[in-house]
């Protein structure tokens, strides 16, 4: 089995995280820095954005995602919904991503022919970037889980933290050190996703 394929198996959501990683921050953000550098767009737009969030900064964004979702949840499910959020805040930091739609919407107008395709391919970018993300902090034995509260966070993340108004939310990775392993992965039938022809 190549390295690469026990990289992405050893990929999982790891949903109970703590805040007690060997790494520094700054170790932490030079391997995202050059994860996403090394991450593909079209056209090599590098539309990627992303927003390192520790300490202080990582339990603010959990603690405003629960007061964005108490009024949307029924109050006998908001107990499991806080117990899920909690568990985010107990880690280490959060990896917000952000697409750059000023970027995609100037490749809409400089190439016309493919201005439909332009948002689906910053989306597979923004896609990409998370995986390889994720497959990086697990190679360093780093737990992640990947998350999408977006839109339900945007205005207040936007406010928060003075995002620009041309940044879209995709994502949320929670990361931190793993204080419990995730579960044995399931796998559909071969037959069921795929096809072959000769």
């Amino acid at each position: 089995m190549t390295e690469f394929i026990q990289a992405l198996k050893k990929r999982r959501s790891i949903y109970s995280l703590g805040d007690n990683l060997p790494q520094s921050q700054e170790e932490i953000k030079a391997l995202v820095k050059e994860v996403v550098r090394e991450s593909p767009t079209s056209f090599n737009s590098q539309t990627q954005r992303v927003v390192f969030l520790f300490g202080d900064a990582h339990k603010k964004l959990w603690s405003m995602t629960e007061e964005a979702l108490k009024p949307l949840t029924p109050a006998e499910a908001f107990p499991n919904t806080q117990a899920k959020l909690q568990s985010f805040a107990a880690g280490t930091g959060t990896l917000l991503f952000f697409e750059d739609m000023d970027i995609v919407k100037n490749l809409q107008e400089q190439f016309a022919l493919y201005a439909d395709n332009f948002p689906v391919w910053s989306e597979q970018a923004s896609g990409l970037t998370q995986a390889n993300v994720w497959t990086a902090l697990a190679q360093e034995n780093i737990g992640a889980n990947l998350q999408h509260y977006n839109p339900v966070i945007d205005e207040a993340v936007a406010k928060e933290w003075s995002i620009p108004s041309s940044w879209k939310l995709r994502a949320q990775l929670v990361f931190g050190s793993i204080e419990a392993e995730a579960g044995e992965k399931e796998y559909m039938e071969d037959s069921a996703r795929f096809l072959e022809f000769n």
